[in-house]
């Protein structure tokens, strides 16, 4: 199972439109918090046709209105301030917060922990749990990227923009 990784869009629709391609690769999707506006819930939701599990950030403050919005689509899925999931059997974790997700990701109870907030992408292992940050979308403060995760693999590529078109990065 392949599944997108996304985090801090802040309603840059213009760079969450050019990932496209890497999102129809995906079987399911985890957003990471910060959509800002529900319009860009909607547009990631019509980007992805399997099931998005969708945590919020500090910059998600219309929560009322982003389920409203959710409401309309059946395969988003709104988690809460974080997720325990199981897909295709990994154990993932999702916050929005780097620390959280350091300190989970040290338990070892997961198999992948994804994280948002500082706008940097990062890949790295931690007694066994890869901890994953997919960067910003918004590509306010460096590149703007994603990631795709493998479940068979337990191996994640991150997708940055190159002159408007993802590009792996590793």
């Amino acid at each position: 199972m392949l599944i997108a990784v996304v985090s801090d869009i802040h309603d840059h629709l213009h760079n969450l439109n050019a990932f496209k391609p890497v999102f129809e690769k995906a079987d399911a999707a985890i957003f990471c918090g910060d959509f800002c506006a529900p319009f860009s819930l909607a547009a990631l939701a019509r980007m992805v046709s399997g099931p998005i599990h969708v945590v919020f950030g500090n910059n998600d403050g219309d929560q009322w209105l982003l389920s409203k919005v959710a409401a309309g689509f059946e395969h988003v899925h709104l988690e809460g301030p974080f997720a325990r999931l199981e897909l295709a059997d990994r154990r993932i974790f999702v916050v929005h917060y780097p620390e959280i997700a350091e300190d989970v990701a040290a338990s070892a109870r997961y198999d992948l922990v994804c994280y948002g907030h500082n706008h940097k992408a990062a890949l790295s292992k931690l007694n066994g749990t890869l901890l994953l940050n997919p960067g910003e979308v918004m590509g306010r403060f460096g590149t703007s990227s994603v990631a795709l995760y493998d479940t068979e693999t337990h191996e994640a590529t991150l997708y940055a923009l190159k002159e408007g078109k993802p590009v792996a990065m590793r």
